[in-house]
């Protein structure tokens, strides 16, 4: 058969949902994350949001599934295409496209008798998936060590694609990740496209969609000339792997996913891009938050209001829980390290007030405590309302940081007195050693509240 044009796959996308011409027409989660899977209830939990926040697509790419990356050429068992199977049927039942990947660029031959064998391998892993329903596949070369052949994956994706549609009258157009699936890794120090990515690039099948995830692989927003500059790279529309609230890269001593992400999805283009998904955190019930107001943005790009959405967001998820979640939620929302940077800052309100009042300390001024202690006692009840009234299931997602921030607000009321007293009580080096222990289980508000008792410790030594 022909090739179905990539204007006429995307239309089909959008099921039942008026579209304006600021709604990205391909929307949804992608489930591409390092650390443990989700399992078969999640999974079916989360494909049901998407069908009630108008959410069109889920992408099943878990980093860790043996038969996703390291074991890619086995077949999965037949307990696991039993599940996949009704999987793939609830998703349906929501109108969302179950989208299956592969990730196979660890050990992938391209050339000679393996080459054949390889693909042939493939072609049986997606047919297995197709006899259960599964109409999409993406195949995925990120996070790949050593030099990769643009060429080679290019030339592999087009044979696939093209096995495909002879093959099958129904199955839509490719996914696909590059190796350099940032801008920023697309270009050399002097401005040039590398030679991976303009042999990628030009050789490509253009109905093929590629997703690229910003700048950086965790970036702080992508601006409308970056997103035109990274198309421009590429001659084609890019699609949109946001890496936000994803947490996996936030670990101290071997855990991972310490740290919450429950902001909202921010500084995104205003000019819809055709396709974006959001990898979430390990944490599916808290990454609702986040992936709710993703939604929202990606029905609408260009009125789109975070802040508010995230309010809208928070109450329909937590009604009378709510105005708690929220102040919890403001202190665990920036995710930073050495490399990534993305989300709105930690407790901004609460950081200003007690900056400034360690900067009129120094300064021998007069300071007012009664808003900075009303908000640490806002920070201490929400976690008390939180740890006594939230769903088990949620609880269990938050707990250990709940208590995290517990430990942080006692710090902060004694930091605050040690300003008022202008003398550094001898409890909260104490308390600040607490803290960091527990750090390698939950971060909250590093960049804020904590930080503000290393700010009050400094100041009297």
């Amino acid at each position: 058969m022909e090739m179905k044009s990539l204007s006429l796959i995307i239309l089909i996308f959008c099921f039942h949902l008026t579209i304006s011409p600021s709604s990205i027409l391909l929307r949804g989660i992608v489930e591409g994350f390092y650390g443990t899977p989700w399992n078969f209830d999640i999974r079916a939990d989360l494909l049901k949001f998407c069908g009630e926040y108008n959410l069109n697509s889920y992408i099943y790419a878990p980093k860790d599934d043996p038969y996703h990356r390291d074991k890619w050429r086995e077949p999965y068992p037949d307990d696991k295409i039993k599940e996949l199977k009704n999987l793939v049927d609830i998703a349906l039942q929501n109108n969302v496209h179950f989208i299956f990947a592969v990730s196979p660029g660890l050990d992938l031959h391209y050339e000679g008798e393996k080459g054949e064998e390889d693909f042939q391998y493939m072609l049986n892993k997606l047919d297995s998936m197709y006899n259960i329903g599964i109409r999409d596949f993406a195949i995925f070369f990120d996070d790949l060590s050593g030099e990769q052949s643009g060429s080679n994956q290019a030339y592999f994706l087009n044979k696939l694609q093209n096995s495909l549609d002879k093959k099958y009258l129904d199955v839509y157009p490719l996914i696909t990740v590059p190796t350099e699936y940032t801008k920023n890794w697309m270009i050399d120090s002097e401005g040039h496209i590398k030679k991976y990515t303009q042999e990628f690039s030009s050789i490509l099948n253009k109905n093929i969609i590629v997703l690229y995830t910003g700048d950086d692989v965790v970036c702080d927003g992508i601006s409308e000339e970056s997103y035109q500059a990274a198309k421009d790279i590429y001659n084609r529309d890019l699609g949109i792997w946001w890496n936000y609230p994803v947490n996996d890269y936030y670990y101290v001593d071997g855990n991972r996913n310490i740290k919450l992400a429950l902001g909202p999805i921010e500084k995104l283009p205003k000019a819809a891009p055709s396709s974006i998904f959001y990898n979430p955190m390990e944490q599916p019930l808290l990454s609702k938050i986040s992936i709710g107001t993703g939604a929202d943005y990606a029905l609408s790009t260009d009125t789109y209001d975070s802040l508010a959405s995230w309010n809208k967001i928070i109450e329909k998820q937590y009604g009378d829980l709510a105005p708690a979640m929220k102040v919890f939620a403001t202190h665990s929302q920036h995710m930073q390290n050495s490399w990534a940077k993305c989300g709105p800052a930690d407790g901004p309100e609460f950081y200003a007030k007690a900056h400034q009042a360690v900067l009129d300390t120094k300064a021998g001024k007069a300071v007012d405590f009664t808003e900075i202690n009303n908000l640490i006692d806002e920070m201490e009840n929400s976690a008390n309302i939180l740890l006594e009234k939230l769903p088990v299931d949620i609880l269990n997602e938050c707990k250990l940081m709940l208590e995290q921030f517990k430990r942080i607000a006692n710090a902060d009321r004694v930091a605050a007195q040690s300003l008022k007293n202008n003398k550094l009580d001898s409890e909260l080096k104490n308390l600040r050693q607490e803290i960091k222990v527990n750090e390698s289980k939950a971060m909250v508000s590093e960049f804020s509240a904590v930080l503000f008792i290393d700010e009050v410790i400094q100041l009297y030594e």
